[in-house]
């Protein structure tokens, strides 16, 4: 974490540690998937009180919706300008401490940058932003302000993707070789975007969007295998498809890869495979064991080494005592934990970070404006590769910082 960051987090800290940090939002009004996630994540853990927002591109739809949220009308704002307004016209002490950017892709990188230039954190669902451009303006501003940015990956939030990361890191299956992952579903296998559906139309229209499932859940694919491995992508050689008729971006993709670390990677995201649902799985192989780890069964971690092959199950000693907090456990063994327990623990460790009550394997798990800008080089690197049917090297690769972002 760089010391203006640290000097951001001490300003935030100071006399806010027994309240709820105030929440502002962007986006996630009706008709919105990820908006009422991101509310469900933040009030999970009682950490964070939603308290105004900007909720639609039309202001009277925002403010109705506004209300129905129980929000003060003072705070229900019409546009993303009028809402960072309100909060500059407030003192210090009662401005919101961030702001939660859930709109179509195209649209973060603008108010994320206003966000921080005035100094308010930003919370920005990820991809971070549409284009390797607006990702380094995020990137450069928090740097040069000091004040942070943070992007949910929430896949990162279980425990046994955590409990994965902790094992490998410390020699459970030896030097990496070879990693497999996969992310795929089924919704989009028709041209969805043609009835009208809200979220198959913005993902499907390249201007909002940026790019189709390589963004949409590529994203999150590589971000899980660079999470566990902490290792990040070198090289891509990929292959993006536009399978149904007439749909302006990707929505299958084949990439092989290789870690600065050595391993080799194959990847595959579709959105276009029937009957899938959200099916996002890994398997890390080294010379010592492997690991295999699924989303739909989530509370479950496969590994194999010189003891054998064995399940091992959330809630139990994976990791060491110390270890527990940060892996994110809030029931015990048994009590199934899931999506949402899982977006909820990113947001428990943002509220740690700006309060400055995070431990330091909290911290670790955290990912910061260079961890975005790194998954938005892979997309466009991707993107890249397809169009010239050839590797393309990942160069310019932000350094990883002591967030372990």
């Amino acid at each position: 974490m760089s010391a203006q960051d640290e000097g951001h987090l001490r300003s935030v800290s100071q006399g806010r540690v027994a309240r709820p940090l105030r929440l502002l939002m962007v986006g996630g009004g009706p008709g919105a998937f990820i908006g009422g996630i991101h509310r469900m994540a933040a009030a999970l853990d009682g950490r964070w009180q939603l308290v105004g927002g900007a909720f639609s591109a039309d202001a009277a739809k925002s403010k109705v919706f506004a209300a129905t949220l129980g929000l003060a009308g003072d705070r229900a704002s019409g546009s993303w300008p009028e809402l960072l307004a309100g909060e500059l016209a407030r003192s210090p002490a009662d401005r919101g401490d961030a702001v939660a950017i859930v709109t179509p892709n195209a649209l973060h990188a603008e108010v994320a940058i206003a966000a921080m230039n005035a100094g308010i954190a930003v919370i920005c669902d990820k991809p971070m932003t549409a284009t390797l451009a607006d990702a380094e303006r995020i990137a450069d501003v928090s740097r040069s302000t000091g004040v942070p940015a943070f992007v949910t990956y929430n896949y990162t939030g279980y425990p046994m993707v955590r409990a994965a990361r902790h094992l490998i890191a410390t020699g459970a299956i030896g030097t990496l070789r070879r990693i497999f992952v996969e992310y795929h579903q089924g919704w989009m296998a028709t041209p969805l975007e043609g009835t009208g559906q809200k979220q198959a139309s913005w993902r499907t229209d390249p201007a909002q969007s940026g790019g189709g499932c390589i963004g949409d859940i590529g994203s999150h694919a590589e971000n899980l295998c660079t999470f566990i491995t902490n290792c990040d992508f070198v090289e891509v050689s990929a292959r993006l498809f536009s399978i149904v008729p007439g749909r302006q971006v990707d929505d299958d993709a084949a990439i092989q890869g290789e870690l600065e670390c050595g391993a080799r990677v194959s990847m595959t995201v579709s959105q276009i495979c029937i009957g899938e649902q959200n099916n996002l799985r890994i398997r890390v192989h080294g010379d010592l064991g492997s690991l295999w780890w699924a989303q739909e069964q989530p509370n479950e971690l496969k590994l194999a080494d010189g003891h054998g092959t064995r399940i091992l199950h959330r809630g139990e000693n994976l990791a060491g005592q110390d270890h527990g907090q940060a892996l994110g456990i809030r029931l015990p063994a048994g009590h199934p934990e899931g999506f949402i327990e899982a977006f909820a623990t990113l947001y428990s460790d943002i509220a740690s970070a700006l309060t400055k009550t995070a431990a330091p394997a909290q911290l670790a798990m955290l990912h910061n404006a260079d961890a975005g800008l790194r998954g938005v080089r892979f997309i466009d690197a991707c993107q890249r590769s397809s169009k010239l049917t050839q590797p393309v090297r990942l160069g310019g690769t932000a350094k990883r910082s002591s967030e372990g972002a």
